[in-house]
């Protein structure tokens, strides 16, 4: 398996841990994680719960553009050191955006997620620069 690959791995690992401790605290009234009614929307009103569901649903929905940028770069040959550093780059990325997305820093968590779409746009069109870049 490549870099790349394993950091497709590590966007899914980081949705899901982004939601999971969410269902674990307690903090502002609205009582325990009821598995029996895992989308109860008065579960996840306001607070912390509130930012962790939004990072989480927002890594559901970076997956798709990322993954299939990532597996066309490499069908398609392109450099797989600039591939691999990128993806890095992205996973990294959106850690930051996690932390900035449940820390309620909303504008650095719009830059960075500005930032996250840059660098997938820009895995995407790696097979264009192919035969411009060396190695």
């Amino acid at each position: 398996m490549t870099i790349a690959e394993l950091c497709i791995f590590a966007s899914v690992m980081l949705y899901l841990v982004t939601i999971v401790p969410a269902k674990w605290i307690s903090v502002d009234g609205a009582g325990r994680y009821d598995n029996a009614r895992p989308r109860n929307p008065a579960f996840y009103a306001g607070g912390i719960r509130e930012r962790a569901l939004g990072a989480h649903q927002n890594g559901i929905e970076a997956f798709p553009f990322f993954a299939a940028a990532v597996l066309l770069a490499e069908f398609r040959a392109a450099p797989q050191n600039l591939t691999d550093e990128l993806s890095v780059l992205f996973v990294i990325v959106r850690v930051a955006y996690v932390l900035t997305y449940i820390g309620d820093r909303p504008s650095l968590r719009s830059i960075l997620w500005a930032i996250g779409f840059l660098i997938t746009t820009g895995i995407f069109f790696l097979p264009l620069l192919r035969t411009y870049l060396p190695g």
